[in-house]
């Protein structure tokens, strides 16, 4: 066994275990920490897929971004501090099912996947021209994005604060 496939194990448990968590977690706030364990645990997948930008990016825009805007929604919220929020529902178990077919479909398309590595189609995509596209050809859709997280957080401050 190589050191890759111990190290994708590893990863792998650590992503299942973290995903769990922000599922079956009873508090909010543990599971938005879940939520952030497993966020660092796919960019350490993208890592062993050496795709270092992808990982870069999952970490600074989802585990960095996403998760503090939920970090300081759930502070801002007057009426949550100190109380448990119960997530869970009665159905848990038709949930554990549809994922259990979720993953018989993954795993049967896994399965039957030619092994080897895939035909080159020209040229592969480059770090330098996925930058490129981000910040010449989608730079107007990831300004829009920018501007209303902004109004969300904006509105949530507005809705979070006392009416003093």
């Amino acid at each position: 066994m190589t050191a890759e496939a111990v190290g994708l194990a590893a990863v792998a448990v650590v992503l299942l275990g973290s995903s769990l968590g922000v599922v079956l977690a009873k508090n909010l706030f543990h599971s938005v920490l879940w939520l952030a364990a497993a966020l660092v645990a796919t960019a350490g997948v993208f890592l062993l897929l050496h795709a270092e930008f992808l990982a870069a990016a999952q970490v600074l825009l989802y585990a960095g971004g996403v998760v503090t805007i939920v970090v300081f929604a759930i502070m801002l919220t007057e009426r949550l501090v100190g109380q448990t929020i119960r997530q869970m529902n009665r159905g848990i178990g038709w949930g554990g099912l549809a994922a259990g077919g979720v993953f018989l479909g993954v795993a049967a398309v896994v399965v039957g996947a030619p092994l080897g590595p895939a035909a080159a189609p020209g040229q592969a995509p480059t770090t330098a021209a996925l930058g490129r596209a981000l910040l010449v050809d989608w730079v107007l859709p990831f300004e829009a994005l920018a501007v209303l997280l902004v109004a969300a957080l904006l509105g949530a401050v507005y809705l979070a604060r006392t009416e003093d």
